[in-house]
């Protein structure tokens, strides 16, 4: 069958819509299956089409050579192959490998994934020696364990992503730790803050998501190989050895688990989704403050983009494309969650579908890191906005509270009075700050001149002088604590 014919099965049913995206030639070679002893007629051309991974699931290919070298250097140390087997073999993977990243490896949909191209390859180019390579092993337990070694090694990528990004973050909030802003809560003016506090909000969420990768990598570094197909093996295998080999923490206690369990797929998708989340609530912020409305920030014009009718716009496509991606994401986790929901152990081939969620999520996580911790260091405060807003909104009405109460007023009675004040202010169209002490002190007799150092934007900052608080000198002290913690990691 022609390509462009094979090509048109896939479509026409809209059944694996990007198959050909990849940069290497997929052929079908319906006589070389390494299955096919069972079965007295040819498989059907579509359901061969349908049912084959190779299109997507050869980027496990690393994982798949590395998997099989330190197996056949196991079975080689137990004496199920001999030394002579097992450097033909190794040989043999290294030639394919470097075949793969040149491009020019002839992957076949007829031999369904990446695990039997290898294997048909390798037997094609040294003989029997490559035939007694899967010697207790199964594709099941092959696959379960390549998808691991991806994973992790996917996940050291990430972590490392997520530390830039908190760099970044570092960069930009230790010059604006003085520079006040509006907080907010319910999107209204609440009290004010610094700019860099803001940062190190972002940079504490961040610490989490990377601590949940790096508790998903530990549960997920347990070896499935030697669990062959659900129940083990009778050959003498080493599976501590493979284990060491391959860099995983154990073998798998359990053979019907190991083959079929993807929790940590799952346990992944579920942080890469609250990473996710957190990027998008950053986006959306961006998003807010660069706007004409708020203009709090200026993003860099490499991170926009402008309208084909409106001159003057300046669009945010970045942020509002990963607050968009953040769906995309989410979409996944349910995907694998309904993919396991109904499975009886052990493995099934609705395992198959694992693949293209897992990898997606990978690939957007990737790009949505990469592109913030480019983005962030490009961004320009508008300092006068930013205080301006501070101003408005009554954002120092809670430290007047707090001031009556320290002078002995009962904070129900307190509120009251600020309260009365903030009104008095609507009706003058001015600000606490603004009024004059006589005007205060027909609310409450202990007012003095004093208040006026808590009704100031700094004041009030500068109040919140504790640990997790928003006053400079806290900020400074938690941005040179969240540097050692990257420093040391």
């Amino acid at each position: 069958m022609a390509a462009a014919e094979m090509q048109g099965i896939f479509y026409a049913n809209s059944v694996i819509c990007h198959c050909f995206d990849s940069p290497y030639s997929i052929k079908l070679m319906s006589d070389n299956r390494l299955w096919a002893g069972r079965f007295n007629e040819p498989t059907d051309a579509f359901v061969e089409a349908f049912t084959a991974s190779v299109e997507f699931d050869q980027r496990l290919a690393p994982q798949d050579i590395a998997g099989s070298i330190a197996h056949a250097t196991m079975l080689a140390a137990q004496g199920i192959i001999s030394g002579e087997e097992k450097r033909s073999i190794i040989d043999g993977l290294n030639v394919i490998k470097g075949k793969i990243e040149a491009g020019s490896f002839p992957w076949s949909v007829a031999l369904e994934d990446v695990h039997m191209n290898i294997e048909a390859a390798l037997t094609d180019a040294i003989g029997i020696a490559g035939k007694k390579l899967h010697t207790g092993r199964s594709r099941n337990d092959q696959v379960a364990t390549d998808i691991r070694l991806w994973l992790r090694d996917e996940i050291d990528h990430l972590s490392s992503e997520i530390a830039r990004l908190q760099q970044a973050l570092l960069k930009i909030a230790a010059p604006e730790a003085d520079t006040i802003m509006p907080g907010f809560t319910h999107l209204q003016t609440a009290q004010p803050i610094t700019f860099g506090h803001h940062m190190m909000a972002w940079f504490e969420m961040l610490s989490r998501d990377a601590s949940r990768l790096a508790d998903c990598r530990k549960r997920m570094n347990i070896m499935p190989l030697g669990a062959a197909a659900l129940a083990g093996t009778t050959y003498p295998i080493d599976r501590d050895l493979t284990a060491e080999l391959l860099g995983f923490d154990a073998p798998a206690e359990n053979s019907l688990d190991a083959v079929s369990d993807r929790d940590f797929a799952i346990e992944f998708t579920s942080a890469a989704s609250i990473v996710m989340m957190h990027l998008s609530r950053f986006s959306e912020e961006l998003i807010i403050w660069s706007s004409a409305q708020f203009a709090f920030i200026e993003l860099s014009d490499s991170f926009c983009t402008g309208s084909s009718i409106m001159p003057q716009k300046k669009n945010p496509d970045v942020p509002e494309l990963i607050r968009g991606k953040s769906g995309r994401i989410f979409g996944h986790l349910m995907a694998l969650l309904t993919l396991m929901k109904s499975q009886p152990l052990a493995y099934n081939k609705d395992n198959q579908e694992d693949k293209e969620p897992l990898f997606d999520t990978v690939d957007n996580l990737k790009g949505c890191l990469k592109i913030f911790a480019d983005m962030i260091p490009a961004i320009s405060c508008r300092h006068d906005n930013m205080r301006a807003a501070a101003m408005r909104g009554f954002a120092t009405a809670t430290d007047l509270a707090d001031y009556l109460v320290v002078k002995g007023i009962p904070f129900r009675d307190a509120h009251e009075v600020v309260g009365k004040a903030v009104a008095l202010c609507v009706g003058k169209g001015c600000d606490l700050s603004e009024l004059e002490l006589p005007e205060l002190q027909q609310f409450s007799e202990v007012i003095d001149e004093d208040v006026f150092d808590v009704l100031t934007l700094e004041g009030s900052v500068a109040a919140r002088n504790h640990i997790g608080g928003t006053a400079p000198q806290q900020v400074r002290a938690a941005i040179q604590r969240a540097q050692e913690k990257l420093d040391s990691a």
